[in-house]
């Protein structure tokens, strides 16, 4: 025990009865589904918006789905891509694409026909799910691929078409030509199952696409073991259970919709709120409504919640669970959110290639904040995953306290990425994943994410990191959102730049205060000495801000 605590020393800050061990509690993402039918049918799968599907009937779509699959020539081991905002049509493609004993590749609904083009070419896919409204992009990027079967679903499917919601009352349906409807496809097959076509463990349940600082984007293989235990990290650390309800915040396309959310509520027998797409109003109505008691989602869909003129007069309080990730969570937005809901936000970190979770603080546990850099810890390893700081450049272990690359190994770690063994090789070496992020560990065991190492912004030979200058920012009353990036100077290199969005009512600040607010917080190399108002900073589907497209206007 006492070499463990040396190699662990986080064991020490486990809650009581927390495990210093995992084991998953299905051995895959369908097995789950599976397992909480034998449970009860009839209970509630998906909430969307005010109508509700069973497991049963989430069971019965997807078995339908999967049977048009294999009919069109989907055999185990092909890909499907499923292009889906956060409807009912996700899961049961997902179900569907699983009992077909093929991988899902999930992507977003804002890809355009030269992005789809390029997934349908590197994957392989042999069957599309997509929104109807993507569809005709859909049917162009599927030109002279390996795609048989393109299908398409609308977010109006399981809503009442005289009452719809508020979110919903611009759409309307779309035909595309050369596509099949989904709803039809469910209505045709009803009552059809595929032939046994189960995946095991060692299978890939998905193919997550991610961005590296290079090159083009490569798929992550998120296998069903990595999922299988992630979900059950999720349900282990936040005690979840069937009487819990699950906010989608996050997508179901990125990891953490799909294995912290998706699945750790099929492993439960928990039901999953969805609205389509993310829109403040409607997400503190449905919290109210259905009594949300746990989620997961970026800080920026928090601090959209924080800023709506309502906010105050919803009642959030059963959202007891709380999680962030994705982004450092800046201290100051994470006491207001306290503060208005009366509710701790948990801080995790993870990326695609952990399958979501990576270092976690657990329920009923508050992190520090790391005087040196004003971060909120992010907590430390789950049970059963190891994580440490590594130098930059060598890869070498560093001493407790230093900065350094965070490196983790555990069941969560994928197998590689979508054939590119180069890229696999140089990321996943002796089952540690490089992460390319830059923290440090106390010696107590907390871990602190500072900011991406390709976001580091040199001054003048000094480090400045961004997160550190934009919680300076969240500080200042008047300010809703911030990003931070260097930008080329003659005489310092590079220097630091912030984008700002203003809360209600705060539309006369200008540029030149942000900056002597900072200057007066912060050492001379590193406050902004440019600022930029701005009505909205670009985001990723995830809620992630572009910090890459800031700088490519900056330079431009």
């Amino acid at each position: 025990m006492a070499d463990n605590l040396v190699r662990h020393p986080w064991f020490n800050l486990h809650p009581k009865g927390y495990p210093h061990e995992c084991e998953a509690w299905q051995p895959t993402g369908l097995a789950a589904l599976r397992n909480t039918l034998a449970r009860g049918p009839e209970r509630p799968a998906i909430h969307y918006f005010d109508g509700t599907l069973t497991f049963g009937e989430v069971d019965r779509a997807s078995d339908a789905l999967a049977a048009a699959f294999v009919e069109s020539g989907i055999r185990p081991g092909d890909r499907i891509m499923v292009q889906l905002q956060n409807i009912p049509a996700f899961p049961i493609s997902v179900f569907a694409a699983w009992k077909a004993g093929a991988a899902v590749v999930p992507l977003n609904p804002m890809y355009r026909e030269r992005e789809l083009s390029f997934y349908c070419r590197d994957s392989g896919a042999r069957g599309f799910v997509t929104m109807e409204a993507c569809g005709e992009e859909a049917k162009k990027a599927i030109a002279g691929s390996d795609v048989q079967t393109l299908i398409t679903a609308s977010e109006l499917d399981y809503v009442d078409a005289g009452a719809l919601p508020e979110p919903l009352g611009g759409c309307h349906r779309v035909a595309v030509d050369g596509a099949r409807d989904l709803a039809a496809i469910l209505r045709q097959y009803d009552g059809e199952a595929p032939p046994d076509s189960d995946p095991g463990p060692d299978d890939i349940a998905y193919i997550t696409y991610t961005s590296g600082t290079t090159g083009p984007p490569k798929g992550a293989m998120n296998t069903h073991a990595n999922l299988a235990y992630s979900c059950s990290v999720y349900a282990t650390a936040y005690r979840l259970t069937p009487d819990d309800a699950v906010l989608a915040l996050a997508p179901f396309i990125h990891v953490t919709g799909s294995s912290c959310l998706f699945a750790a509520a099929t492993l439960v027998g928990a039901p999953v709120v969805c609205c389509f797409r993310f829109d403040a109003a409607e997400i503190m109505r449905l919290v109210e409504k259905w009594r949300v008691t746990y989620t997961n989602g970026p800080l920026t869909a928090y601090i959209a919640l924080l800023n709506h003129p309502d906010v105050r007069k919803r009642d959030l309080s059963s959202l007891v669970k709380t999680l962030s990730g994705g982004a450092p969570v800046s201290p100051s937005v994470a006491g207001d959110y306290e503060a208005v809901t009366g509710n701790y936000m948990h801080n995790t970190y993870g990326l695609t290639e952990t399958t979501s979770p990576g270092i976690l603080t657990p329920l009923g546990l508050r992190g520090p904040v790391d005087p040196d850099t004003g971060a909120l810890a992010v907590g430390f390893p789950p049970p059963g995953s190891e994580a440490k700081i590594v130098d930059i450049t060598t890869g070498e272990d560093l001493p407790v306290g230093e900065l350094g690359e965070i490196a983790i190994k555990g069941p969560n770690i994928v197998p590689g990425y979508w054939q590119r063994p180069d890229e696999t090789a140089h990321a996943i070496r002796d089952g540690w994943l490089f992460t390319g992020d830059v923290g440090k560990m106390t010696p107590e065991g907390w871990f602190f994410l500072v900011d991406r190492k390709k976001d580091l912004i040199n001054v003048s030979g000094f480090k400045v990191w961004p997160r550190e200058v934009e919680d300076v920012l969240y500080q200042h009353p008047a300010v809703a959102s911030a990003c931070v990036i260097g930008v080329p100077d003659d005489y310092r290199g590079e220097t630091v730049k912030a984008y700002v969005t203003l809360k209600h009512g705060h539309e006369t600040e200008t540029p030149g205060e942000f900056i002597e607010f900072c200057k007066e917080r912060m050492a001379a190399y590193k406050y902004p000495r440019q600022v930029e108002i701005v009505d909205d900073i670009p985001k990723t589907a995830t809620g992630k801000m572009l910090k890459r497209q800031l700088r490519e206007q900056s330079s431009s």
